[in-house]
């Protein structure tokens, strides 16, 4: 048995209600996210660079995957509502995906960037912004979306593809 077996899994993250925007197909790729956070935090092994780069490869691609599909999904909901927080709301999206692709470009280089260094940029990142800026633009998609049993509002990806 390695030593990596016997370490307990923790969660950097956890979700909770605040979190939440109150639209599943949001909240889901958010839960998404806190669950990639956390892989990625008890994969963290400073003592193994070599493990460290090996799972940062993979994990990086699973990271850009991510990104593509729930900034489309969010800025076509955004547009499709005619939120006015739209230009802002996006520049964060696009500053996010410019610090990734510096982190994926000092990799590349062979530059030691600490696995724990990427989970904690990503985790505060993502809890700042759903917290802030997701909350945002709810307020416009309470305002629009398709009311469901128990006064549960529902935008779905098949919502989303249609127009």
């Amino acid at each position: 048995m390695t030593p990596d077996m016997l370490k307990p899994v923790t969660n950097l993250v956890t979700w909770s209600a605040t979190y939440s925007v109150g639209i599943k197909l949001i909240d889901d790729q958010h839960k998404e996210l806190f669950n990639l956070v956390n892989d990625m935090y008890n994969h963290v092994n400073n003592d193994d660079e070599e493990a460290e780069r090996a799972y940062f490869q993979s994990v990086i691609k699973q990271v850009v995957d991510y990104v593509k599909k729930h900034f489309a999904t969010e800025e076509i909901i955004m547009k499709r509502t005619k939120y006015k927080g739209y230009a802002e709301h996006k520049k964060e999206h696009d500053a996010f995906i410019l610090s990734v692709l510096d982190i994926i470009k000092k990799f590349d280089e062979g530059k030691r960037f600490p696995l724990i260094s990427l989970t904690h940029f990503i985790k505060d990142w993502i809890l700042t912004h759903i917290a802030i800026m997701d909350k945002q633009y709810f307020e416009r998609l309470r305002k629009v979306a398709s009311r469901k049993p128990k006064r549960k509002l529902s935008v779905t990806q098949a919502a989303i593809a249609c127009c």
